[in-house]
């Protein structure tokens, strides 16, 4: 594990694998071990970058409201640091909301797009959801947060068969510092940017699971119906962490993707 200082914090990253780079962005509440199987996966044919978000795991937590041009920003500043030209990027819910921020802002930087159980706009409605999360976690923490948040990302087959992963995956929420959680939850309660997609050149994979109830295939249809030529593959049997459900199918979509 590295760490360096990037566009005013310190960020936690991890390099493996050799090959073209490939880039990887986790969802609120977890950290770069989200990856690891993914990362193992990858690694024979790709150089692997995986980094804690801004808030998240051991990269910085500064009070205050975040951005997703700011956490846009976070990545290329990493991938000057690393004099890293271009990459392949994939993002998981919250990372795929950088992922679109990413290509829209600095499209010379990303090569190919992958983009799993995201979103292009929070609707209004939802505002008040959000709202609710992040008071209470301001009130309790993120520990607050776990077994709501399991109960979303993961279907009740998976839960009850694997009480491991579970434990594995509620520790990271409940590690999450409250200011990294509020910033970022902040900044996905104002996200709208659906309208800008179509200016996406990147070629681009959606991928969603079938029973995820926090960012349903409604919404990764509209993002592969709003960004030209994008692929979008919905995987049987998962809920919202499709890549820790279905690691398989996952992981070998993205391969091939990203090989072809």
């Amino acid at each position: 594990m590295n760490k360096v200082d990037v566009n005013g914090i310190t960020v936690r990253y991890r390099i493996e694998g050799s090959g073209p780079w490939v880039t990887l962005s986790h969802s609120l509440t977890t950290d770069l071990s989200l990856w690891d199987e993914l990362a193992a996966a990858l690694a024979p044919s790709f150089t692997v970058l995986r980094y804690d978000t801004r808030g998240h795991g051991q990269t910085s937590a500064p009070e205050g409201a975040y951005g997703f041009d700011q956490l846009a920003a976070d990545v290329t500043g990493l991938l000057d640091v690393l004099d890293v030209e271009s990459t392949h990027f994939l993002g998981l819910s919250m990372g795929g909301m950088i992922g679109q921020h990413l290509a829209l802002a600095a499209p010379q930087r990303v090569d190919k797009l992958v983009i799993a159980s995201s979103t292009s706009r929070v609707p209004p409605a939802a505002g008040p959801l959000w709202d609710e999360r992040i008071a209470m976690v301001r009130a309790q923490g993120c520990a607050a947060m776990v077994d709501s948040t399991l109960g979303r990302w993961f279907t009740p087959d998976f839960r009850a068969a694997r009480p491991d992963a579970m434990q594995r995956i509620g520790k990271l929420i409940a590690a999450t510092p409250a200011a990294g959680y509020i910033g970022c939850a902040g900044a996905i309660r104002r996200l709208d940017v659906t309208a800008q997609l179509a200016a996406i050149a990147a070629p681009t994979l959606v991928i969603v699971g079938a029973d995820d109830p926090g960012t349903p295939p409604a919404m990764s249809e509209v993002i592969a119906a709003a960004i030209p030529g994008a692929r979008l593959e919905i995987i049987p049997s998962a809920s919202h962490l499709c890549c820790i459900e279905q690691p398989e199918i996952f992981n070998r979509l993205v391969r091939d993707f990203l090989e072809d």
